[in-house]
């Protein structure tokens, strides 16, 4: 089932295909390899880890990646890096693939991480200078290992990966990440099982997980069979459904909460169409701002992508992106990091400018003195309509002007029916659920999607950087979600879906201590994180928002009841209305851009 994952296996970036891999061939120079390296962490449990290196005597920069996705998979990127330099170690982390011990994801990265950088410091061949690399959960390795701070790390390259693992990993807004959680931890069962086999911990258990759209955690609520299953293969998974506020679980892990305790430069890789795009920008801003010394505030650097987990090259979902978009190599961007960092090489990262985006629309790179964008003006867009907003056929539109009008719209949300998900920054089984920009017009064709856009627009208008929305509502029940998308609608009314958010309504205040449940009818405000972007909306194109209860399955369905799909199967539908009158003042929030 595997190898369905493919695309998490990469040597430099966990979940990017293989077209972004360009550079990493076999090693043009002389390199020796050593296999099956074992240290034994404080508790005594015996990881195992590959060893690349150039065959010339000396001490090299050390490079080090610690995955839960096989250290095999790295071989090709390590060979190229020794042939470049550097000694490189790749580690399987505790309890996967040739590495001993329990497998539960997050709890011991922070003590293996420290205890895995000080023994490579320590290798022959080592200068003792330790840098990281890798992404999506290769860069939770990194981050939680920086946290701990061992004496030898002196770099990490944090790619595509979460600031919070409650607040953009496990949920968002309040919501489970259904999509990503249950197919995510599907994937990497079937090496938990072949450990549990080979321990011979289970003898009953069957050599095989069933296929990932048949594996029992795709049904919430869990029956009582899954559950056992689910218990011996992933018990982090029925923790997470556990903890469904962010409490004292996941604080223990929480990178927000430490950037002070990380004392290295980063290179920090985000991207638009990313699941984690919210928290690589947090992590950015969090360690330019906080990170635990002068030398690594003015260190980071940031570079964001366009697809990451969604995708990489010319190519991501349903949009060319062109020619521009081939030139990124994440392979050599990594090694230009470390060959700036530790050898001192005047490349990229020598620029005054630390921070690099994909503009979309123009589809060009840019180099920028921060993020967000300092010369980015705030500016709403307020919802108005007729009172028919349902529908792309309905009367919604957005208005750049400071006068609300009177009015509001409703929809029905039946969460028997929710609103399907098409696209947007999903992982992990594109094969099933495609990622990035797809046509929206489908979902736009619903009677439970409130549509509002503008007109099209006289001239190109750029949109970089946070976006959100500010809202007012009603429902008929205690508890719903609100979810919104930012969309560039074309003039052949292709409708690409840019960036998204949801916000459960019990969670609208705080998602830490007791949920606050809505009194039906009452209005309340909401406002719902769409993370960010970088668009520019060309001449005859459209702004668009959509609005609705669901996202379903990037997001758990919400029942309606106030209680959790995870323990219950009861649901009521819900009478929704959204408010856009002067005292309830609806409006998108976007980053607009000035002509230079």
């Amino acid at each position: 089932m595997l190898s369905k994952y493919a695309f998490l296996l990469s040597a430099a970036i966990a979940a990017v295909p293989a077209s972004c891999q360009s550079s990493v061939a076999r090693a043009p120079a002389q390199i020796i390899e050593e296999h099956g390296l074992t240290m034994k962490t404080r508790d005594g449990v015996a990881l195992q880890a590959d060893l690349y290196r150039p065959a010339a005597e000396g001490r090299y920069p050390t490079l080090l990646q610690r995955t839960p996705y096989s250290k095999d998979n790295t071989a090709d990127f390590a060979r190229t890096a020794a042939a470049r330099g550097y000694l490189v170690v790749v580690q399987d982390v505790r309890g996967r693939y040739k590495s001993e011990g329990e497998w539960y994801a997050f709890r011991h990265e922070a003590e293996d991480g420290y205890d895995a950088v000080e023994w490579a410091a320590a290798l022959p061949h080592s200068n003792g200078k330790v840098g990281m690399f890798g992404g999506s959960y290769v860069g939770a390795t990194q981050m939680l290992a920086a946290i701990a701070h061992p004496p030898h790390l002196a770099g990490i390259c944090p790619i595509v990966t979460a600031s919070n693992y409650y607040g953009n990993w496990v949920y968002q807004g309040g919501a489970f990440e259904q999509w990503f959680n249950e197919s995510w931890t599907s994937g990497l069962a079937q090496d938990t099982l072949d450990h549990l086999i080979r321990d011979n911990t289970n003898a009953r258990l069957s050599a095989t997980v069933l296929p990932l759209d048949r594996y029992p955690v795709f049904n919430l609520p869990l029956p009582e069979s899954a559950a056992a299953l689910t218990s011996r293969l992933a018990p982090y998974f029925l923790d997470w459904l556990a903890h469904p506020t962010y409490d004292g679980y996941w604080k223990q892990w929480s990178i927000e909460e430490n950037y002070q305790n990380i004392q290295v430069p980063a290179l920090t890789v985000a991207a638009w169409y990313d699941i984690f795009q919210g928290g690589s920008l947090r992590n950015y801003i969090g360690l330019r701002e906080n990170a635990g010394s002068e030398a690594a505030r003015k260190g980071q650097r940031l570079v964001v992508v366009i697809g990451g987990h969604a995708g990489s090259g010319r190519q991501i979902g349903a949009v060319d992106f062109g020619p521009a978009a081939e030139q990124f190599d994440l392979n050599k961007v990594t090694l230009d990091w470390y060959d700036y960092l530790f050898m001192g090489k005047q490349n990229q990262f020598s620029s005054d400018k630390p921070v690099k985006i994909f503009v979309m629309g123009k589809n060009q790179w840019r180099d920028e003195p921060s993020w967000p964008l300092k010369r980015a003006r705030q500016l709403p867009y307020l919802l108005a309509s007729g009172g028919k907003a349902n529908s792309a056929a309905g009367d919604g539109v957005l208005e750049a002007r400071t006068s609300p009008s009177n009015g509001s719209d409703s929809f029905v949300y039946d969460p028997a029916n929710p609103v399907p998900t098409v696209g947007g920054p999903l992982c992990c089984d594109n094969q099933h659920m495609a990622a990035g920009p797809r046509d929206q017009q489908e979902v736009e064709a619903r009677q439970d999607v409130l549509v509002y856009s503008t007109p099209a627009l006289a001239r190109d208008l750029e949109v970089t950087g946070p976006v959100t929305l500010d809202l007012f509502a009603t429902s008929s029940a205690v508890d719903t979600d609100l979810t919104a998308k930012l969309v560039d609608v074309g003039p052949d009314g292709f409708a690409r879906n840019l960036t998204e958010g949801i916000l459960r309504a019990r969670f609208r205040e705080s998602t830490t201590g007791a949920p606050k449940f809505m009194t039906p009818g009452q209005v309340y405000e909401f406002k719902i994180d769409l993370w960010s972007t970088s668009n520019v909306f060309l001449k005859g194109h459209r702004i668009r928002l959509e609005v609705s209860s669901s996202n379903f399955p990037r997001f758990d369905r919400n029942l309606n009841t106030g209680k959790d799909a995870g323990t219950s199967a009861s649901m009521v539908t819900a009478t929704n209305t959204v408010l856009h009158d002067a005292a309830h003042p609806s409006a998108l929030i976007l980053p607009i851009v000035p002509e230079h």
